[in-house]
């Protein structure tokens, strides 16, 4: 078989089922056929599997997987065999009637892929059974785990080092989620990786929506979020075994299908809970940070962390199990100075040495919670990366109506002097009990109810002065004691008592947050019968239900209604040994549907490119972005496509500038007659663009002196990257 990326990309349809290659997929991938040793740091569900299973299926010989987590390997090798691929795997799972089958059909040739823990790997009788076959390439998950720099250093994985040495035949790719720059150079000098080899794609995972909201306690703040993914599966992340404990309970009094898991509960529950939340379809797990490094389950719909996590490594890598899919998923943080203050505590009690690193990591951390701009600029920024968008649109801040300054001096004044007056040993939530007129025992016993800023500030709920208070500490009103958490007055704060004025935006009264937005228009009726028929086949065959298809592949058919096996063979991941399994299990069901409802195939668009750089450059603006540029090419109106997603005219503003980024052609007309601005306006428009570029809008809102809105900005600049020079200057 020829050991080129054309070969690569006819087996990724008759394999996998996708159309195309994500982004640097293709490089990754010719680097390791090309046998030069590689370096992949991709987030998780951007596709860092493919890139050695897809040549594993192109060597002659056998391509090694190190793996750390036993239930991880056993998922991807029942996958690789839904898809027909001989995949296996060593473990201390195996029977010894199980291990000398698998060994025997290792040494026979007839396995493709075999997926080892490191400690597996390292016994002696591993590495001779290695050492008697041809390894065409030794792959390192979690390659992170090398480094001691790493969130999860693991002593065996710096011995992979000498395995590296005793197969010279093989190509080494080593691939990991996250991984900070000093990461990376540990990995790449311990396993003598070159510059050249390294591939660091973008930690932005665009299909995730990001939302913090201050926790203000209880089980109720999660039940409208709850509801909104009824039927989903989820996860819950809690800082502690009580927290977890605790949160369950009031769950499944109130009827959740919730199941705990944490390092306190037996070996066998956590195995029995963890299959459930694998097997199962809406399981609600509450978790401390022990949960979830070895679920590869694809359709996760939503995180929510319920206490803050100590850094922001940490929220991504539990982030990133959610939307494996490329489907939407909802991310939720619930943020509190307290528990700001509980990780300080922890912090203290560590070394000395290790307190500066961890009090910077939190700062980032709470940096990100407190952010007013697109969350994924501090998120990037912490792991090296710019995001040059103004708005992500997949954000509570971008999805935020673009908010109206206000005064806010008197606000200020009144919590400024509070804090004045309770001596400045107190946070936040204190000085709200006594602004609110509060009768708890803390304010009682300190005589604060005496105080003359005691009851007058009844005007703001507690939810509404936490989200003022931010502000002031943003503002630099305020300074709070890492350590204890007690605020502190600053020279500003005195400025403001004589009578300097605060600016800044009042609470809403109403969230402007919406947690879903549909996916590709799809039939929920059908969706509910496919995955009902996806249960079935799953539990039959003893495997994950997202083993069988994943969600996104079930959405195809219930938006597309395929009727024959030509049409089913072009959905999103169906392979030939899947359609041949298959398709006569779910057709019959989408016919029956098509027939009782008086519905008609509809035709799936199938892109395809000419180049592995096209290619990357479609697939790197998402799905949704794709079809919103061509549906606007297409001759649809900005508002027909709004209405259409059932979203706002800015999204899909947004969605088309990510188009023409990507070095697509998009037209012109269609877009100045969206603006309501006079001709003279229109002009300092364009001249202020002129002098500030189009990269980022607020420069450009800003020299306007704030007069002209950001909905006509995005459309303008729109228009000046897409109509020709002649036409603009009209």
């Amino acid at each position: 078989m020829p050991l080129d990326l054309s070969t690569a990309q006819s087996l990724l349809k008759k394999v996998f089922g996708y159309d195309e290659f994500r982004s640097l997929q293709a490089d990754i991938i010719q680097n390791v056929l090309d046998k030069r040793d590689s370096l992949a740091v991709m987030p998780t569900g951007s596709g860092k599997s493919l890139c050695y299973q897809l040549p594993a299926l192109m060597f002659p010989g056998l391509t090694v997987v190190v793996s750390p987590l036993i239930s991880l390997m056993e998922d991807q090798v029942a996958q690789l065999r839904e898809a027909g691929v001989t995949a296996v795997y060593l473990n201390s799972t195996l029977s010894y009637q199980e291990y000398l089958y698998t060994t025997n059909q290792i040494r026979s040739g007839a396995v493709k892929l075999l997926y080892v823990a490191p400690e597996t790997l390292l016994r002696p009788e591993t590495l001779n059974l290695l050492q008697q076959i041809r390894v065409d390439c030794l792959t390192i998950d979690e390659a992170h785990c090398i480094s001691e720099w790493g969130h999860d250093f693991r002593p065996e994985y710096r011995q992979l080092a000498d395995v590296r040495r005793r197969l010279p035949d093989a190509v080494s790719l080593s691939v990991t989620a996250t991984a900070t720059g000093r990461v990376r150079q540990d990995i790449k000098s311990s396993l003598g990786i070159s510059d050249a080899g390294e591939f660091v794609a973008s930690f932005d995972r665009e299909n995730l929506f990001l939302a913090v909201e201050p926790k203000s306690g209880g089980v109720n703040q999660l039940l409208a979020f709850l509801e909104a993914h009824k039927e989903q599966a989820g996860i819950i992340y809690c800082a502690t075994r009580k927290q977890v404990d605790n949160l369950t309970q009031q769950l499944a009094n109130l009827g959740w299908p919730v199941l705990p898991y944490h390092a306190g509960l037996d070996a066998q529950t956590r195995r029995q809970n963890q299959r459930r939340f694998s097997y199962e379809e809406d399981i609600v797990m509450v978790a401390t940070i022990a949960f979830g490094m070895g679920i590869n389950k694809s359709n996760v719909r939503y995180i929510v962390h319920y206490d803050l996590p100590k850094n922001l490594e940490s929220y991504y890598q539990q982030i990133g199990r959610a939307g494996r899919d490329g489907l939407r998923a909802d991310c939720l943080l619930l943020f509190s100075y307290g528990d700001v203050q509980n990780i300080n505590y922890f912090i203290m009690q560590a070394a000395p040495s290790q307190q500066a690193g961890a009090r910077a990591r939190l700062e980032a951390m709470i940096r990100f919670a407190e952010t007013n701009v697109c969350r994924r600029r501090p998120l990037l920024d912490y792991f090296g990366e710019e995001y040059r968008q103004d708005n992500c649109d997949m954000c509570d801040n971008c999805q935020a109506e673009e908010a109206e300054l206000a005064d806010l001096t008197i606000p200020a004044q009144k919590f400024l002097s509070c804090v004045k007056r309770t001596g400045e040993f107190f946070g936040a939530s204190h000085i709200i009990d006594v602004l609110r007129g509060s009768r708890s025992q803390k304010v009682l016993k300190r005589r604060h109810d005496r105080l003359s800023t005691y009851n007058i500030g009844g005007e703001f709920s507690k939810k509404e002065w936490q989200y003022l208070a931010r502000q002031f500490i943003q503002q630099g009103l305020l300074a709070q004691d890492m350590q204890y958490g007690s605020l502190k007055l600053t020279p500003k704060a005195y400025a403001v008592f004589k009578g300097e004025k605060v600016m800044g935006v009042l609470p809403q009264r109403e969230t402007a947050v919406t947690y879903r937005e549909a996916e590709t228009a799809h039939d929920p009726a059908l969706f509910a019968l496919l995955r009902q028929k996806r249960t079935e086949l799953a539990s039959a065959a003893n495997v994950p239900p997202y083993v069988i298809f994943s969600d996104r592949s079930l959405v195809e058919m219930a938006a597309y209604y395929p009727h024959s096996r030509q049409s089913f063979a072009q959905l999103y991941g169906v392979g030939q040994a899947k359609l041949e399994k298959y398709a006569d299990e779910f057709l019959p069901i989408i016919r029956d549907y098509c027939r009782e409802h008086d519905l008609e195939e509809k035709k799936r668009a199938t892109a395809v490119a000419s180049t592995p750089s096209q290619r990357i450059a479609r697939s790197a603006g998402g799905n949704r972005t794709v079809e919103v540029g061509e549906a606007f090419n297409a001759g649809q109106s900005v508002p027909e496509i709004a209405e259409a997603y059932g979203v706002k005219e800015r999204t899909v503003l947004n969605h088309l500038w990510k188009y023409a980024q990507g070095g697509r052609p998009l037209r012109s007309d269609g877009l100045l007659e969206l603006s309501q601005l006079p001709p003279e306006t229109r002009q300092r428009v364009q001249n202020a663009f002129a002098e500030h570029g189009t990269d980022f809008l607020r420069p450009v809102y800003e020299s306007l002196g704030e007069t002209v809105s950001y909905d006509e900005l995005h459309i303008f600049r729109l228009y000046l990257v897409t109509a020709p020079k002649t036409v603009q200057s009209n």
